[in-house]
């Protein structure tokens, strides 16, 4: 049975890590739903692990234009025309925001993990979002910035800045937050989108990596896995990661091509649906 959890949990980490919905809102309820220890230490470094398979696969899609980038660097691809220096090239720019991003998430550690105990912050974080996202796809409809090549360091650092509200609130969704703070700066749908999967590497790998190590330490400790764990734990791990590797490829790829021509309305709807469902959960649970 543990290791038909870990399957479905790699799904739903694969189908939502880079979809503009919250992984972690998603995570979040399931584990509720499933009867999952959220306190525990083991499940906390699992998920962890299926993160980290989703965010592998951005590296099979965007491996060979990050490689262009790396050999171009600084003066950037001839696709932006070959004039970029060192503050304006794409890779400086996703570090501009990564280093918005990191310093105020690390500092804000602590009020991030009780949001995430919290479903009542979580469907308001996805109403919220939803509502946000939906408003700037609509209204702002003639972007001026058209690629990630054409990006400027103020829009990195403003991405940088507005991805610190879904670090502190679970369930805004970093994706969202990369792609609604692109397009409020002029950005296309195409441009945000490209450079929300970018800048997720040095982001996630560093969330990431910094929680595996801090769980890691934890394991040879009896308490860290449940009681009642009845699977080998490091099965169920690579399960999980198999799993959300290869979910997450087949659905980024898709979602790549989708939104290009659609929008992000289906997604915005979907928030409102799951949100408004959760408070109606927790009201009818008397909570």
């Amino acid at each position: 049975m543990t290791y038909l959890i870990s399957v479905l949990l790699g799904i739903i980490e694969g189908l939502t890590e880079f979809l503009p919905i919250s992984s972690t809102a998603h995570l979040r309820i399931a584990q509720d739903f499933l009867g999952l220890d959220l306190g525990n230490g083991y499940w906390k470094m699992y998920s962890v692990v299926i993160q980290l398979g989703a965010i592998l696969s951005v590296l099979v899609i965007f491996g060979r234009r990050l490689l262009g980038y790396l050999k171009t660097f600084p003066r950037g691809p001839k696709e932006g025309g070959g004039k970029h220096n060192l503050l304006t090239h794409p890779l400086s720019l996703v570090m501009i925001t990564f280093v918005t991003t990191a310093i105020p998430a690390y500092l804000l550690s602590k009020k991030i993990e009780d949001a995430l105990e919290s479903v009542f912050v979580i469907a308001l974080a996805l109403i919220i979002g939803g509502i946000v996202m939906w408003l700037v796809d609509a209204l702002l409809t003639r972007p001026t910035t058209t690629t990630v090549e054409k990006m400027s360091p103020f829009q990195a650092v403003w991405i940088g800045l507005v991805q610190i509200l879904s670090a502190v609130f679970p369930g805004t969704s970093r994706s969202m937050s990369t792609i609604v703070a692109g397009q409020m700066t002029g950005m296309s749908r195409s441009a945000a989108l490209d450079f929300s999967f970018m800048v997720s590497l040095p982001v996630m790998f560093a969330a990431t990596g910094y929680s595996l190590l801090k769980s890691l330490k934890d394991f040879e400790d009896p308490a860290f896995i449940p009681a009642n764990f009845n699977a080998n734990p490091w099965i169920v791990l690579a399960i999980g990661f198999v799993v959300s590797f290869f979910v997450a490829l087949f659905v980024n790829r898709w979602f790549l091509r989708w939104v290009r021509n659609h929008g992000f309305a289906p997604f915005a709807i979907y928030r409102l649906v799951l949100g408004g469902a959760l408070l109606t959960w927790l009201k009818l649970a008397g909570n």
